[in-house]
């Protein structure tokens, strides 16, 4: 998930092997195929005339390399782009990739997403592939191996038959290239999920006396499956509230409680938002695992496309705008982080002081510094002009997913899978105090405008509050499995979380009371729910929500027309208390 991210092994596993035992897996394949790399007979086989033997009838074709298949098939020949590259995309390159091609134990030194890479590979002088001879070549020798303990992907179903043949003419026919297909903005929006699952909201709202029923009434919504929510932020203002899940970024209007727009024009999974300092842009974070990652900034209420921040050689994790929003400060799975000029596009600089994924940035109330969270278990105070590292945050044990800049700029706040909160001096890296924190993780940090109070989203389920000053443990309430995503208003009166149940919740912090129930789909789908029973839906939905109480089904609309009630939800959204419905 957002922060607490694992190394995504995939289908391909050649990794797990280690380097050497890669090569070995040619030896028993090379002496099995006998003298000059030819195959031993097929059992049942005849011989012709020359003494070769002939195909036995269900094997599979073998290389080719013969002028007339090769002209046979020119015309049909899987090129890269279109056919290959998709492939090992998809079960290959989170591990073997040219980033990771130095971390041995990894990627075995094997890189399989540039074309390049494939040609020039090679292990201990035994090529990755041999063009024209798919028999010769490793990486289509490593597919088809009947030894499980070799095969790839390791320990795990071999890829299907269509894909590994593909593979095998790809190679025969000497590893064409193909054209390459035009990235537009489109094609980062994903697949179409078209099933839907009923996915359940209990209200605290009686059902109307008349029924004479007990318990208390639900809602259930066809909006399942429901991807987490892991990435939640205000506007300065307080009036608008920005989401992200996998492939749909929406923006909420907070006084109508309806989203102002949702753009699936991201790039895979949003692992972060954050609206500019004067409100005018939403930076969208996200990207491709071991692929790309990249930030998009859209206008905050057109929903237009404004920029793509584009670089990375992984996922972004985590984005934060300068106090004058003239920066924006990226962390990224690739271990660095970017400083980008805005206006511009242009980067500033890139910090490579962590040695492993950087989850988290936060921005000094002075614009001078940030500071970063890293898998390699450190936190680093680093100088906005020159990239240079100023200060590390060292001590813990475990990876740092989460750090926040109290806005004196006096304290910064870390945590993670240690789940304690510490508390360290901007100035010196000391540590001035330790709280006790979620009993998971930690996957985010966020203060009010004011400094005092510090939200953290627990693994555990929980959203807890703590005093911004001495870290006093305030109140704390259970959301969900997991909550990954959390926010404060400017003002302090409200706290936003994300969570994989896949809603998003506003609650009340003084007393941590819950407000508002959010969800946001494709094709302009939402709903809204208050805890007291009101609710509005996009119209294409609100005909299909299925109302019951006490296991019955209630589907008289006339009797349930006083939950449909935005009214009621702008006041949920302002705070409000709401009364009962009234019957």
């Amino acid at each position: 998930m957002r922060k607490c991210r694992t190394t995504v092994l995939g289908r391909c596993r050649l990794a797990l092997l280690g380097a050497g035992a890669v090569v070995g897996l040619l030896l028993p394949l090379a002496a099995a195929q006998g003298p000059g790399g030819s195959s031993p007979k097929v059992k049942g086989s005849s011989s012709g005339s020359d003494g070769s033997a002939s195909k036995a009838k269900g094997s599979p074709p073998t290389s080719g390399g013969s002028a007339p298949e090769a002209k046979g098939q020119a015309a049909q020949s899987p090129t890269w782009w279109q056919d290959v590259r998709p492939i090992l995309r998809r079960n290959c390159t989170v591990c073997h990739n040219e980033r990771r091609r130095e971390e041995v134990d990894i990627s075995a030194g094997i890189a399989l997403d540039q074309l390049a890479s494939i040609r020039q590979g090679a292990r201990q002088g035994q090529p990755l592939v041999t063009p024209g001879q798919p028999e010769k070549s490793l990486l289509y020798l490593c597919l088809v191996t009947t030894d499980v303990k070799k095969r790839m992907p390791l320990e795990a179903d071999p890829l299907p038959p269509q894909e590994i043949e593909t593979i095998r003419r790809w190679i025969a026919a000497g590893l064409p290239e193909g054209e390459r297909r035009v990235e537009t903005e489109a094609a980062a929006t994903p697949l179409r999920v078209v099933r839907t699952l009923p996915v359940s909201l209990p209200t605290r709202a009686s059902p109307p006396p008349t029924l004479k029923l007990s318990g208390t009434l639900q809602v259930s919504a066809p909006i399942g499956p429901l991807p987490p929510v892991a990435a939640v932020a205000f506007s300065a203002d307080g009036q608008l509230l920005a989401t992200g899940c996998y492939g749909l970024a929406t923006v909420w209007d907070l006084g109508r409680v309806q989203p102002l727009w949702s753009s699936t024009h991201v790039l895979g999974m949003i692992h972060d938002v954050k609206f500019s300092p004067n409100g005018q842009l939403l930076a969208v974070a996200g990207g491709q695992p071991a692929g790309r990652g990249e930030v998009r900034l859209f206008d905050a209420r057109s929903g237009q496309l404004r920029r793509t921040l584009t670089g990375h050689r992984d996922a972004v994790s985590a984005i934060a705008f300068s106090p004058d929003g003239r920066l924006l400060a990226s962390a990224s799975f690739d271990k660095t982080v970017r400083l980008w000029d805005v206006e511009s596009g242009q980067m500033r600089h890139s910090f490579s002081g962590h040695s492993d994924f950087v989850y988290a940035v936060a921005f000094a109330p002075d614009g001078q510094w940030y500071v970063t969270a890293s898998k390699d278990r450190t936190g680093r105070i680093v100088d906005a002009a020159t990239g240079q590292g100023r200060l590390t945050l060292s001590g813990m044990n475990d990876e740092v997913l989460a750090a926040a800049v109290q806005p004196g700029g006096q304290l910064v706040v870390t945590s993670g899978l240690e789940t304690a909160i510490n508390w360290w001096d901007a100035r010196t890296a000391e540590r001035k105090n330790r709280t006790g924190g979620p009993g998971v993780a930690v996957h985010e940090l966020a203060f009010d405008g004011g400094g005092k109070i510090l939200a953290a989203a627990g693994g555990d389920g929980t959203v807890r509050l703590y005093n911004g000053s001495n870290g006093a443990l305030l109140r704390s309430v259970r959301v969900a499995d997991a909550v990954f995503a959390v926010a404060l208003d400017a003002s302090g009166q409200r706290v936003a979380t994300g969570s994989s149940d896949g809603l998003v919740r506003l609650w009340a912090t003084a007393d941590l009371r819950p407000l508002l129930t959010l969800w946001s789909g494709r094709d302009n789908l939402w709903i809204a729910l208050a805890p007291e029973g009101y609710y509005a839906a996009a119209a294409p939905l609100t005909g299909r929500l299925q109302w019951s109480a006490a296991g019955r089904n209630l589907d008289d609309p006339k009797l349930l027309r006083p939950l449909l009630n935005p009214e009621a939800l702008s006041k949920a959204a302002r705070g409000e208390k709401l009364p009962a419905p009234q019957w």
